[in-house]
Order: structure tokens, then sequence, then C-alpha cells
């Protein structure tokens, strides 16, 4: 006898096709039938040795976040309920071209310096691995081999690549620095990613150019995997930004996936159209392109990411050196608040769109919740908490959020950072806030296809033969919310509220969330590249 069966569930199957009734019936991890309006057939039901009851309850596959900075939340924290509450099933990491692999023992420790304001800094984390396939193992074994909270797949981060061939210089690589870039993402690839990451306004990896991108790139493609860059501006040049990463992916050959696709800052208000229409005339030539983005205005990021490149070279004891010399930080502020850095994406500073999300020193706690006045604050908690500070940047427009999110290759992502005392919302709300305030609230998509956006995209995106959709055959993995009810429970006042209206959470079969509730299970594992 079976070992599920969830009867009565209104089946949302992630396809975008219309709501069904039906039995859902799970055995060995996999769903392995369904019997559609079972009760009003009056026919034999399938029976299992446990039953559960979904009157009210709307049934789909388990969410996807397609840009999540859990690296090393996964091996930290067993519960993971910021994710496995919210239905997410799949978290896809090793975003923004920053992440712990591959690395040596150099690399290892500039990064973990370089996001700490993502990730903090790692000292309850045993780093034993170097390469992709190491960490990807690791996730596998993690908590005494019992394993992770959910699924999670990696994306080669080449800023990390970058820092380990060439260093922290705003050069050109060398023919045999290049050379072995290539060689580190092909074994990142051989190992499992899935893809490969770039963070084109954080250092090191904003010094590379487009024909060094377009050799990693031509790599990643070669294994089938796909492109997903933080490209090199979200603010004054943000569409020559986007148009730069399509014509590089169309050079390169490789399917491209923009990172939370934005269009922030007072230059780019009203403007989503425009990008829009870039993308829809490079689709209609047959350009592979997708694109993440998360239901909130606020972006979130570290401090440091705010200096100007040329104050980040080096690295980050190169970085505190600059701070603490005055002559060195007044050029800095000029840059910021005059010029317009390259950090804040060609957008003069306003100082006041900057709160604190999180530090490191607790001797700076007061400062958390708190907007900056100066850029004298600024470079105090830079120095103090040795660029630790993590932000919110509240610059984005509404108007932009819901044209975007509307779009038939968007996707759901958190790009949700765990770190710090008072983190974005959007780490533990994005999903149900999409199901219930866009939704069920502003009706600006339907339920169906909201939850295809969530499901079924972005795993055709990751290749997974087996995921995204409730259909036989497929994993089990597998979400039950109210459609009444579901809802973000966090809010920028209390950012780490669970969200409300979803009882139940599977993976692979095993309940994660049950009535309500964390379980002790972790099904968790690795999702590696699929040939």
């Amino acid at each position: 006898m079976e070992e599920l069966v969830i009867r009565d569930a209104d089946v949302v199957d992630g396809s975008g096709a219309p709501s069904y009734r039906a039995d859902v019936v799970i055995d060995g991890g996999r769903i392995v039938s369904i019997v559609q309006e079972a009760a009003a057939a009056g026919c034999q039901r399938p029976k299992a040795r446990r039953e559960l009851d979904a009157e009210g309850l709307t049934l789909s596959p388990g969410f996807i976040d397609m840009h999540a900075h859990s690296d090393l939340a996964l091996l930290r924290d067993p519960d993971h309920s910021a994710k496995a509450a919210q239905g997410v099933t799949l978290e896809v990491i090793g975003q923004d071209g920053l992440s712990y692999a591959p690395v040596d023992d150099r690399t290892l420790a500039e990064v973990r310096r370089a996001i700490a304001g993502w990730n903090g800094y790692g000292d309850d984390i045993d780093f034993d691995w170097r390469s992709v396939g190491e960490y990807l193992d690791r996730l596998d074994s993690g908590f005494e081999g019992r394993g992770i909270a959910v699924n999670a797949a990696y994306l080669i981060p080449q800023g990390t690549v970058r820092m380990l061939a060439v260093g922290w210089e705003d050069r050109e690589a060398t023919p045999q620095e290049l050379d072995r870039m290539r060689q580190l993402v092909a074994e990142g690839m051989e190992q499992g990613a899935v893809g490969m990451s770039s963070g084109l306004t954080y250092t090191p990896g904003m010094y590379a150019k487009d024909a060094e991108l377009t050799e990693l790139c031509r790599v990643v493609a070669s294994y089938g995997g796909y492109y997903c860059p933080h490209h090199r501006s979200y603010g004054a040049g943000a569409l020559e930004a986007y148009k730069e990463m399509v014509e590089l992916s169309r050079e390169a050959g490789c399917s491209l996936h923009l990172a939370h696709a934005t269009m922030n800052f007072g230059v780019n208000e009203g403007r989503a159209p425009e990008l829009l229409s870039l993308l829809d005339e490079a689709l209609a030539t047959g350009a592979d392109i997708s694109l993440d983005t998360y239901p909130y205005t606020p972006g979130c990021t570290t401090l440091v990411a705010m200096l100007p490149s040329w104050a980040s070279e080096g690295g980050p004891e190169e970085i505190l050196k600059r701070l603490a010399d005055d002559e060195t930080a007044d050029r800095i502020r000029h840059h910021l608040e005059v010029i317009g850095s390259d950090g804040c994406h060609g957008v003069p500073m306003e100082w006041d769109t900057i709160e604190i999300a999180g530090v490191e020193n607790p001797e700076l706690s007061d400062y958390v919740g708190r907007r900056l006045d100066s850029w004298t604050t600024a470079r105090h908690l830079l120095l103090s908490d040795r660029l630790a500070p993590s932000i919110l940047q509240h610059v984005g427009h509404e108007e932009n959020v819901r044209r975007i999110m509307r779009h038939r290759v968007h996707t759901g992502g958190s790009d949700g950072i765990l770190q710090g005392a008072k983190p974005h919302p959007r780490a533990y709300g994005t999903f149900p806030r999409y199901l219930g305030h866009y939704v069920r609230e502003l009706g600006l998509l339907s339920l169906e296809e909201c939850v295809s956006h969530l499901t079924s995209r972005p795993a055709a995106r990751l290749r997974l033969p087996d995921r995204g959709l409730v259909k036989e055959g497929y994993r089990a993995d597998l979400v039950l919310f109210n459609p009444a009810t579901v809802a973000a429970g966090s809010t920028f006042e209390e950012p780490r509220r669970l969200p409300a209206g979803i009882p139940h959470v599977l993976i692979d079969g095993r309940f994660v969330i049950e009535a309500g509730h964390r379980t002790n299970e972790l099904p968790g594992r690795s999702i590696r590249r699929t040939p």
C-alpha cells in the first residue's frame, strides 16, 4: 500500500492550466497517481497508509527560489524555516558572482570577508571544502549526514573564479589566467553546477570585460547551463546594462537569466516597459531569456558594495586602509555624493535611502533599523564593523515591480539575505506575498499563472526533468496552502515573522512543514546539473 494520499485537493499543477479537484497519491518520494474528481465520480478512491484531508486547500508544486543567499544558512540552521515555511523546496545559490566554491585558502578568507554582510563571517562553519563538487557533497551530508532543510542548486560565482585566478586587480586577465578561469568553470559545471553567476557591480567580478565574460559563458553553454548576471547597473545605465547582457549571451550562445530584474532609482521610474520591449525583441529572434524578481520595492545588499570600484581594488584589507586614510576617504565621499559611484549604479548617493539591516559587531547594534545621515556615519560603520554591515536601499518603484512580474519569462526569486538583526522581509515573505498580495488582493496575476511563475518556469530554466509540476512520476515536492488566507507574515518592522496559510510542505514526499509546524525532517540535497 502506498505511503500517503492527499485527498480532495484543489490542484494547481504548475502548468498554468485551470485547477482541478483530485486525490494525489505519493509513494517512494514521487507522485504515483492522480485521481481527478474522485469523490464526485463515486469511484473506488485510492487508499494509503496515511490520508491527509486537503479540503479547502490548494496543492501545487514546491516553489523554486531562483535567487537565494542561503549558501551558509543551509549548513548553519537545520530548521531553515525562513524558506521551508514559505513553501520553498529548492533554492538556487551561488548568486551575484560571489560564493564559497571554488576557492583556495587565500580566496576563501577573502570571500568570507567580502560577503560577511550576506552570510556572516562563517566562524561557525567548518569550511572543509574547496571545489564546487566538495561543497555540493557537503550539502548532501549536512548535519551528521542527515541532509539539509530544502534542496539547493549552485551557480559558479564568476567573481570568486576571478579572485582565484587573477586576484583583486582592475585589469584584463592574461591568456593564461583566462585559461585558468575557463578550466575552473568547466570543472564546476562537470561537478554539478547549473550555470554561472556574476556580480558586475561587485569587485572583483566587475573588473571583467565583456570579452572575458563571453569566453566563460561559452564554457557554460557547452554544458547546457545558463548565465545569471547581476549586471553593471540597475540605475543610471540600467537599460544599457540589460542590453549588454542580452548581446553578450547571444554572442556566447548561452542561455540568459536576469537576476532580480528591477528598474530602480528616480531615473528609471515608469521605465519598465522599455526593458520589457528590449526583452520581447530579443525573444522574438530566438533568444533564450528568463528573469526573476522579488515582490518588494527596496533592495538589499552590503554597505561596502556602494563604494566605487577603484576603492575596492586589492580586496577587503585594501578597502579598510583607504577608508582609514582621511584624504582617500574624502575622495570616496566625493565619488559617492557627487559623481555617482559605479557601486551605487551611477546614481549620486542619497544617504537617507540607506537603512542599516545588520552588523556583526554587537556594539553597533543601535544603528540597525536606522537610516544613514551622512558619509561620516557610513565610514564609521564600515571601519568599526570591518565591512560587514548589510543594508536596505529604498530606491524601487511599485509600477515597475508590477509590470515586470507579469512578463511571460518571469520567475520568482527572494534575493533573501538572512543575515542581520533586521533583514529585508523578502527573505521570509516573497512567495506568500506573491500569492496573497498580488494574486488574491490585487488580482494582478491569476492563481494558476502565478504558481507557474514560481514552479514550472524555474524548473524549465534549471532543466529539471521531474520537478515543477504536479504530475505522475514527478518528485513529491509539494505545497498545500489556503488561497483565502495565504500571506507574508514578515514586515519591515518584524522581518522574521513566518507566513500564514501554508500548513503543509513536502520534499521527496516527506513533510518539512506539517500542520503549520516545522518537523525534524532534512530531505534537502544538492540538485546537480542534468547532463
